[in-house]
This record gives structure tokens, sequence and C-alpha cells, in this order.
């Protein structure tokens, strides 16, 4: 189906109490909308495995850190965190990052056309606090270390190629990438809170080993119009990248981001919003902002991974708050799609489609122990919008 432009005049839905509200867009104050549940209804009561879903879903576990994966003889990595999936033939493959420093790295779990498990393997090692990243559109996972003057490695999900070193993405904090295939870049967030946003623009479209890495320039406000400037030093030592260009415009902690139809969206999880650029007309403005829903009631909290569906809904994983993935429609509703219950010291990471829309995948970092070391990944099933 044809990509929608989301979050546009923004009702606020609740899956329990409904209440009214709308988005920012931009800076200017909304009236109150009619509220709503979202398009799939209010979430009911926890299943088998601690998941509150609206009717029609269901969930499973398909790995848990430190114990083998399905019938596999591989071990699941620690702290699961962003995700993506893969086609592989009539079947697909879901690669999730371990934010643990040191070690890190990412795996890959393997599913057949039915969703049987059938492998699971490591494609990244010896790397630090592999949090988020980014597919490629020649089907590679850029996974990205969230440490100062860490990396992007540019892995092979199906376990054949070895991971490469993309030291020209430039050396940061590194949380998210998204690729845009249109103007041939890919889009960076840094997890800093004055941190910038960036993008790579490769010398050779699907050729990651050079290219020239820009930083977003604009005012202080929360829209109008941003340039790109070049940073004349990816490497950032001396001289941290977020401080190499004058005007650089700072974000409150980077974390997801999803490219979509000539737009860009991405989250700040210091000032818990979401970020628009509009870029076919090259201007910015904010999406969703919680501190201005009204009442104190936003439904989204804690804003960290996001991802999208074909049907044009962005999904957006909390780090703490509820427990949360949240999604936002092209109608603008915001309303809890899930909520994983007893496991508050976690926070809900990784979330990814498989190829035909069917299967939402995720991972609860921690797990109920609150520990890295007893991070669960989950596959929800159900009517998704596609």
């Amino acid at each position: 189906m044809e990509r929608r432009t989301f979050l546009r005049g923004a009702v606020i839905g609740s899956s329990a109490a409904a209440f009214g509200g709308t988005l920012m867009h931009g800076a200017a104050h909304a009236a109150p909308a009619q509220p709503g549940a979202g398009p799939y209804g209010a979430l009911g009561a926890a299943d088998a495995n601690g998941i509150q879903l609206p009717t029609g879903f269901s969930s499973r576990v398909i790995a848990r850190s430190g114990q083998n994966v399905g019938s596999t003889t591989y071990k699941w990595h620690s702290a699961p965190d962003g995700g993506a999936c893969f086609a592989d033939g009539t079947g697909w493959i879901y690669v999730s990052n371990s934010e643990i420093n040191p070690s890190g790295g990412a795996s890959a779990v393997k599913f057949d056309s039915s969703g049987t498990i059938t492998g699971s393997y490591r494609i990244l090692s010896g790397t630090r606090q592999n949090c988020a990243g980014g597919k490629t559109p020649w089907n590679t996972w850029l996974s990205c270390e969230e440490v100062s003057l860490g990396y992007v490695y540019e892995t092979d999900p199906y376990g054949v190629n070895a991971a490469v070193q993309r030291p020209a993405m430039g050396r940061f904090k590194h949380e998210a990438a998204a690729a845009d295939p249109v103007r041939q870049v890919i889009y960076l967030t840094e997890d800093e809170t004055s941190g910038c946003f960036y993008r790579f623009i490769p010398a050779t479209w699907g050729n990651l080993s050079s290219g020239t890495l820009q930083v977003l320039v604009a005012g202080t406000a929360t829209s109008g119009s941003f340039t790109w400037q070049n940073v004349p030093d990816p490497d950032g030592s001396p001289t941290t990248t977020r401080t190499q260009v004058s005007g650089s415009k700072k974000f409150n902690g980077g974390e997801g981001c999803h490219y979509a139809g000539d737009t860009v969206w991405f989250t700040t999880k210091g000032d818990n919003r979401v970020w628009q650029l509009n870029l076919a007309n090259s201007t910015y403005e904010l999406a969703y902002d919680d501190s201005l829903v009204p009442g104190g009631a936003a439904p989204l909290t804690g804003v960290d991974n996001v991802t999208g569906s074909s049907y044009g809904d962005l999904y957006v994983a909390e780090d703490g708050g509820d427990m949360e993935i949240c999604l936002i429609t092209p109608d603008d509703v915001v309303a809890p799609f899930l909520r994983v219950t007893g496991q508050s010291s976690s926070e809900i990471t990784g979330p990814a489609f498989s190829p035909d829309g069917s299967r939402l995948y995720f991972s609860s970092q921690r797990g109920t122990s609150g520990s890295s070391t007893g991070g669960i990944t989950y596959e929800v099933t159900g009517p998704f919008r596609t």
C-alpha cells in the first residue's frame, strides 16, 4: 500500500480511560480532539506471557537471554535491543543487537514460511553496547555502538559475510540509522543530551566505505527550516562531531529513527518528543510532545525505538513508561498497541515487522529480572493493517 504521511492534526487515544487532546503540529496549540482508543481498540487482560493486546492478537516468546533459541543450540544474547526483519526466501530473519559493554554485537533468528524457528546465530561480535541501528535497501543491518567515539558496523543478517566497521559514517555515541533511497543517504541519531542529527552521503550508493558526513543546521525553535553542513572531522577526535559545526541543532538524547515517503521521524528521550523532518521542503517540526498533552495524560512516554508498518502506522517503543508500544496512525491517533506487565525495570526495544507485515517482533531488554541477562524477545501476530 502507498505510504501515507503521519501526524496531521493528531487525535490522542487511550486504551483504558478516554481523554481529549492533540499532538503538536509545529509549535501551535491545537484544539482538543475527540477521545479514541486507536484502530485496534482497547487492550485486553494480560496473556500467559504477561502481554496486554487488543482483541484478535496473540504473543509468543521466541528467545530468552542465555537460553537456546527454539530447537537450536545457539544461546540468545543479553540485553536485546534494536532490530529489523529481512526476507529469506519464503521465510524471514529477525536480527537483534546486544546492548552490553564489552562484548555487545548482534544475533539473528531464522523463520520458515510458517513462522517456525529454523536457525539462530551470531552476526557481530567484539563490539560495545550495540543499541539501535537500521536496515539498508541492500539487505544489511547497520549495528550502532552507543558509546563515546562509537562506530557503525555493517553486518550480514544471513550470516555469510563478516561484519565491516564503517568509520566514514562518523565516530560518536550512535543510536539509530534510517536509509533514504530517494536521496541516497543514511540518517543517524546521537544519544547525547546535546546531540545532533546527521546524514551520511555514500560516495557510491550501496557502499558505505567512503562518503560525506553532514549535520543538520537549524535554529533553536521547535519548527522551521534546516540545512546540512559537512562535518570537518568525522572521527570525532580531538573535537567531538557535535561541536564542530556552528549552528548545528541540538537534540536531547536522540533515539529511534524511521524513514518513509519523503519524511524522517526520530525520537528524543530527554524531552520525550517525536520530531519530523519534511525532506521535500527542508523543514522540521514537532510531531509529538508529551508535555503538551492536556492534563498530563500522555499515552506515550519514554520514547525510544521506532518502526513503521506498510499501512503507514508508526510504532514507538517505550523505555520505561508504561512498558508499551504505542502507535501513531496516519490520521494522527496516538494510542497504546500493547503493554508488557510485570517488567517495570525493563524497557521495550527492537520493534520490527516481518516482511509480509503479519508479525511484530520486539524485546523486553531486561525482562522480569531487571537484569541484562534476563532479556526476552517476543512475536505478536494478529490482524495488522496492511
